[in-house]
């Protein structure tokens, strides 16, 4: 049953066809999907007293109606270190336009993956999952389900990917964590269906996975 929060958040983003950043994150954090810790700051305060609490290094980005694809417009810092520099970041995003804040959150890392879903006019909603970050164009490298997933339908996404022995432990690397990963995709599948009439698709890239643990790095709703 869809919480009445993801519902009212949802509401709330149809006037701009997509959902900010922190808005996803609050959805995916109420559907059991593991997220960085993270701020919304309205402010320059505000920033400085998440990290006061949480500590450097941290990733900064952009929170605009107006800026979608946050990376492309210049909208992204990772490895913020120091003070001077989150100062720097937060004063350039003000003069961005349709700036209303800046999301400040821990860094995370992982091998690099994606999970996405849409909802297609034939088929109704499916999942996509594979290969992630920046390259995602490049590798091409990703299996498809139809919704709701189960979890044999897991097992068969990651063994169609050309890429799949990374993810069993390429090379003395240690593998990433299995059950965390079929635990996210299939708290995924759950929420693409609960929440199918609102969607036209949503991008998870970077879903970071690693040996403890399969975390959100970026997340993206678009809504129809």
């Amino acid at each position: 049953m869809l919480k009445n929060e993801i519902r009212e958040i949802l509401e709330k983003s149809k006037g701009s066809g997509w959902v900010l950043e922190p808005d996803a994150k609050n959805i995916l954090r109420l559907s059991g999907i593991d997220v960085p810790r993270f701020t919304m700051a309205a402010s320059f305060e505000e920033a400085t007293r998440f990290v006061r609490e949480k500590g450097y290094p941290v990733a900064a980005k952009v929170v605009s109606p107006d800026i979608m694809h946050k990376s492309d417009a210049g909208g992204v810092v990772i490895g913020i270190n120091n003070e001077d520099s989150l100062f720097a970041t937060f004063e350039r995003f003000r003069k961005m336009k349709g700036f209303t804040g800046m999301l400040v959150e821990e860094m995370v890392s992982g091998l690099e993956m994606m999970a996405g879903a849409k909802v297609d006019s034939q088929f109704g909603p499916v999942i996509l999952f594979g290969m992630g970050g920046t390259e995602v164009e490049l590798y091409k490298d990703t299996g498809i389900r139809m919704a709701p997933l189960q979890k044999n339908d897991v097992n068969s996404m990651i063994k169609c990917l050309k890429a799949h022995p990374l993810l069993e432990g390429y090379r003395g690397a240690p593998p990433v964590n299995r059950e965390a990963l079929t635990r996210t995709l299939m708290a995924f599948s759950e929420l693409v269906m609960e929440i199918s009439e609102f969607i036209e698709s949503i991008d998870l890239n970077p879903l970071f996975c690693s040996p403890e643990r399969c975390i959100v790095g970026d997340a993206r709703f678009v809504l129809k």
